[in-house]
């Protein structure tokens, strides 16, 4: 395979919508289990944080040399000012925080001991947004929508993406000739109508289309579904040690993983849909900007946790 040559005189702009969280590792050794009871003692070696979900993809365009941007919600909280300090180390484009008074900024603590985790805590809270706070990303963005060549919205079901910030995304990307690409645990994909690519998991597309995938007829049968139901112009399915799917002008056509040495899957799907906004962005085909996101996935999931490749990265790996 050729490799991937991106121009250097291009910039190009994309804008990351959706649920941010926060990633907090506290990583320890553990040698005793606790008298207290039957569980393990960890010695706290050091804590770090990173940006997930929409924060993740982010890091992954950045790490491609994009001019990335995000905009979500946090709430009014300790942990929201955490997140503008990590936002604020990997300089994005720009970014917008909406706070939100009701909810919490999503946090997901991981103890890990020796690279293995041991148990995850999570506190967030699944509220979709009001009107109001929608609105106010809407005008925020309206300022922007100039300068973008792509929007992806990263919804993890957290909150950010209600159906009334959605649908006006989608109106005004379209209007401004913007692609906008979905990446979504919802299995109710109505709210999309309009946008110009879907890219759901095996299991996310089984669940959005109500249909078992067990062979390449219900897959081609589960994105027909998609396709009807968001009309939008493509389908892509990753399939993990299978590969992904791609399905465009009622075809589907398969093309096979590029993984060698799977660690750790965290962030993967974040970083496939980055690397198709990014390669789509740049012009490439479809079938080719499949071809990188294949490539890009197949180095994350070499590497522990929310992870991002480089264009080196991946060029060593097709080299």
């Amino acid at each position: 395979m050729p490799l991937f040559k991106f121009p250097q005189d291009k910039k190009v702009k994309i804008c990351v919508i959706g649920d941010m969280m926060l990633d907090h590792y506290v990583n320890g050794s553990c040698d005793r289990i606790s008298p207290e009871a039957p569980v393990q003692v960890v010695d706290v070696t050091g804590e770090t944080y990173s940006l997930g979900g929409a924060g993740n993809v982010l890091k992954n365009l950045q790490s491609f040399g994009c001019d990335g941007s995000l905009i979500s919600i946090s709430g009014n909280d300790d942990t929201s000012q955490i997140v503008k300090e990590e936002l604020e180390k990997i300089k994005p484009d720009f970014y917008y925080q909406a706070k939100d008074n009701e909810r919490r900024t999503t946090i997901k603590t991981r103890i890990v001991v020796n690279r293995h985790q041991l148990i995850r805590l999570d506190k967030e809270d699944k509220i979709y947004c009001n009107d109001t706070i929608a609105d106010e990303i809407l005008d925020f963005l309206k300022t922007r929508i100039t300068e973008l060549d792509v929007v992806i919205l990263s919804d993890y079901c957290k909150g950010v993406l209600s159906t009334h910030l959605v649908k006006n995304i989608i109106e005004l990307c379209n209007a401004n000739k913007v692609t906008t690409i979905v990446d979504s645990k919802d299995k109710d994909l109505s709210k999309y109508h309009g946008v110009t690519l879907v890219k759901p998991n095996r299991k996310e597309a089984s669940l959005a289309s109500g249909i078992n995938i067990t062979d390449d007829a219900s897959l081609e049968a589960a994105c027909k579904k998609i396709a009807d139901t968001t009309a939008c112009q493509t389908v892509i399915v990753t399939l993990s040690e299978d590969g992904i799917a791609i399905y465009n002008d009622n075809k589907l056509i398969k093309k096979p993983t590029k993984a060698l040495d799977v660690f750790d899957v965290t962030g993967a799907g974040d970083t496939v849909i980055a690397s198709l906004g990014f390669a789509l962005a740049n012009d490439l085909s479809i079938s080719a900007a499949c071809d990188f996101a294949n490539s890009a996935a197949a180095v994350v999931v070499a590497k522990f946790g929310s992870a991002v490749a480089t264009l080196d990265e991946i060029n060593k790996l097709n080299g």
